[in-house]
C-alpha cells in the first residue's frame, strides 16, 4: 500500500527532529506556518519555528524521540487535516502519547508542507 505524501513528510520531520537537522525540518513548513510550542504559546514562520525547535532540543537534553503510532489523513483539494497519535520521549520525559493535529497544504509543485503543527491537539482548548 502506498503511503500518503503527508505521512512521508511527517516521517521526514520526525527523523529531522531526532537528528536535530533543523535545515531539513524547517523546509517541511510553509513560510507562515504556526507551531504550538506548548498550550498557550505559539510561534509563526520558519525562523521562529527553527529557534523554537532548537530550544526544545536543549530542553529535552538533546535526546527528543518522536514517532507516530497511527494517523488519519483527511484530504480536500490542497488541504490535509491529520489526526495522529504522536509518541514522544526524552532523557527527562517518559514516553508520552499526544493526540496531535496537523494541517498540510499542497504547493503548486505538488509538495505537501505543514502550515499548522499542533502536537498537543485539543489539549490547547481553554475552558
Amino acid at each position: 500500500m502506498n503511503r500518503h505524501p503527508v505521512e512521508i513528510q511527517i516521517a521526514k520531520a520526525d527523523k529531522a527532529i531526532i537528528a536535530e537537522d533543523f535545515d531539513t525540518l524547517i523546509n517541511i513548513y510553509t513560510e507562515t506556518a504556526v507551531l504550538v510550542v506548548e498550550p498557550g504559546r505559539t510561534v509563526q514562520g520558519r525562523d521562529a519555528i527553527r529557534k523554537a525547535f532548537e530550544a526544545i532540543a536543549q530542553y529535552f537534553k538533546n535526546g527528543l524521540q518522536v514517532k507516530q503510532n497511527g494517523m488519519t489523513i483527511l484530504e480536500s483539494g490542497d488541504t490535509a487535516l491529520v489526526h495522529a497519535n504522536t509518541v514522544i520521549s526524552a532523557p527527562n520525559l517518559p514516553e508520552t502519547e499526544r493526540k496531535a493535529v496537523y494541517v498540510f497544504n499542497k504547493t503548486k509543485d505538488g509538495t505537501w508542507l505543514c502550515s499548522i503543527d499542533n502536537s498537543y491537539g485539543n489539549d490547547i482548548v481553554k475552558n
